[in-house]
């Protein structure tokens, strides 16, 4: 199932995908689009589908797919990027950050570069999409909490966290410095080979800056969903983003892509 948030009078409404299209869900104001993942509504989602028109919405313009949760990240979490700051990844955990709900945009909304840092750079992720309420869950057990995946895009004044690390919520969490979308896949579409082939790219103006497949990470999925609700609750819906294969040195005028294969693109430009 393929779930994205669009613009609507009065707030946003919650659209499913069928054969390409986007099918706009009735009575599901409110509800957390983790909510419809629930056995209860899978079989009215399907039978809306099944009856409902095509929108002609695309997801050049879906809005960021988080409706509640927090927005965590695993940072230095592929070889790639540690070399890309020139430092070495951590041995006892990945990195990692908690940022503010404000900084997100939806697809295609513009990046606000800030007079506070000199050196931007954007960098695309896999994020996973919290789908209850979670605390202590074993690494075997990850996908049991989780409803799916989506693309990340991850801004960060990098100058910042290269004077001192210890200011990586305060560079990450500038207005427009993350995109979350433009849609929800459930993990039934993926078995564990297909999503450790997932592939990950940073693309800046048409070029691949940097590459990956998930299988490349350092800590692995299920590592990381341990790791994130170890000793603490995670509400339905947070996103946990997993790292990136590396990052893209953004200005004005650019237009920047986190590309996750079989996933989502998201595509903003920058001023």
């Amino acid at each position: 199932m393929r779930l994205a948030r669009f613009a609507a009078e009065g707030g946003y409404q919650i659209f499913a995908a069928r054969d390409g299209g986007w099918v706009p869900l009735s009575g599901v104001q409110g509800m957390l689009m983790t909510d419809l993942l629930e056995e209860t509504h899978r079989t009215k989602i399907a039978d809306q589908i099944g009856a409902a028109r095509a929108s002609g919405r695309t997801l050049e313009d879906a809005a960021t797919v988080l409706d509640s949760g927090d927005i965590w990240g695993a940072g230095l979490n592929y070889r790639g990027h540690s070399a890309d700051l020139n430092t070495e990844q951590p041995a006892s955990g990945p990195g990692s950050y908690l940022r503010p709900r404000g900084c997100l945009i939806g697809n295609g909304q513009q990046i606000s570069l800030p007079s506070q840092s000199k050196r931007v750079t954007a960098e695309a992720e896999l994020g996973l999409i919290v789908g209850r309420a979670c605390k202590n869950v074993r690494r075997d057990e990850w996908r049991s909490v989780i409803a799916g995946v989506t693309a990340v895009l991850d801004m960060t004044a990098e100058d910042v966290i290269r004077e001192n690390p210890r200011y990586i919520p305060w560079a990450k969490g500038f207005d427009t410095f993350c995109s979350v979308g433009p849609q929800l896949v459930t993990l039934d579409e993926f078995d564990d080979a297909a999503l450790q082939a997932i592939r990950v790219s940073t693309v800046r103006n048409g070029q691949v800056v940097a590459t990956a497949a998930v299988s490349e990470m350092k800590y692995d999925l299920g590592y990381l969903v341990e790791y994130f609700t170890a000793g603490r609750t995670l509400a339905a819906g947070t996103v946990i983003c997993t790292g990136t294969p590396g990052a893209a040195v953004i200005a004005p005028g650019d237009v920047i892509k986190a590309v996750v294969d079989g996933v989502g693109t998201l595509s903003h430009t920058v001023a």
